[in-house]
């Protein structure tokens, strides 16, 4: 069993820049793949997530300068947030700011309450679908346009006139895009034709396997193959909670506990080797990298833990 394994976290929570920077040290220190965070300007339920929310792509940009081997994206950035042609270059900066380990996940946004909190538009579902789809034509077209030529689009939402298509990312031919989520109909199609990743957060493993198989047949549907382009990369994320003793295992997942409004998930709580077996199962039904979901960015000793006795029983191979 071979896998690539990357932490995820929710710095909505409550982690300030300080928090998140002395995190990723030791998760590239521990020798995971990447660190990825998600991208919300406001925790959720009824924790207020205090010190506030980090912006997601400013926080990265800067993690870039303080890094140099991990892997550093979203999981995922909402369409809803940022305009296309100013997100295509601010991660294609901060790409050239981490020498080239930046990814994009992207999605059509799904909290409304901090849309309204902030004053952000928040459309209806398929209005959100649309503007996703624009975006990732966008996005990639911006990257992949040559130098010296300019790049136009003109869609029911987006509009581009001669962009110069600048500046460009390190990676050749775009950094990878992720899509991911549960919608069975436009997610499949989407991560068929536009990205590099297809990532199921978060659900169990039978219903992580019928997603992939969704994303099988949208690859088929879309001629992925015959075009020439490379295989999805299959991910899962996975909630993880575990400990040397019970005790331990169930305080860290206390705040699982909580209310919130996420869909209701599949978390593993247990010891290092329930979450290898578990990983394994992912495994099996395809998945080659997991992002594991950890809650807490001062428990560092949680990192050390999984680092020591699970990583070098999945064929992990830490980034050079």
């Amino acid at each position: 069993m071979t896998l690539r394994i990357c932490v995820f976290t929710e710095p909505h929570r409550g982690a300030d820049y300080d928090d998140q920077l002395r995190f990723v040290q030791r998760v590239e220190a521990c020798g995971f793949e990447g660190f990825f965070r998600a991208d919300h300007y406001q925790a959720m339920g009824a924790d207020p997530g205090l010190p506030g929310p980090t912006d997601a792509w400013l926080t990265l940009g800067a993690l870039a300068r303080e890094t140099s081997r991990i892997r550093l994206g979203t999981l995922v950035t909402p369409a809803t947030f940022r305009l296309p042609g100013p997100l295509a270059l601010m991660v294609a900066q901060a790409d050239r700011m981490s020498g080239g380990r930046i990814e994009l996940g992207l999605g059509a946004g799904w909290y409304e309450r901090e849309h309204i909190s902030y004053g952000i538009p928040y459309p209806a579902a398929p209005e959100r679908f649309d503007r996703l789809e624009e975006q990732l034509a966008v996005i990639t077209g911006l990257w992949r346009t040559p130098v010296g030529e300019s790049f136009s689009h003109r869609g029911n939402h987006y509009q581009l006139v001669d962009a110069p298509a600048l500046p460009k990312p390190v990676q050749v031919p775009a950094p990878p895009i992720i899509v991911g989520g549960r919608g069975p109909k436009r997610t499949p199609e989407l991560a068929a034709r536009y990205a590099d990743e297809f990532n199921m957060p978060f659900k169990s493993v039978a219903e992580t396997a019928r997603a992939y198989r969704r994303v099988a047949e949208a690859c088929d549907r879309t001629g992925r193959a015959g075009a020439g382009r490379p295989p999805l990369v299959l991910s899962a994320g996975v909630v993880v909670a575990i400990g040397r003793t019970d005790a331990e295992a169930q305080r860290r997942a206390a705040p699982l506990h909580v209310k919130s409004a996420l869909p209701p998930e599949d978390p593993l709580i247990g010891s290092p080797a329930q979450l290898v077996e578990r990983l394994g199962e992912f495994a099996a039904i395809g998945a080659s990298r997991i992002h594991l979901r950890l809650i807490d960015f001062t428990d560092l000793d949680h990192l050390e833990l999984i680092a020591g006795e699970v990583l070098p029983q999945l064929g992990h191979v830490p980034p050079g």
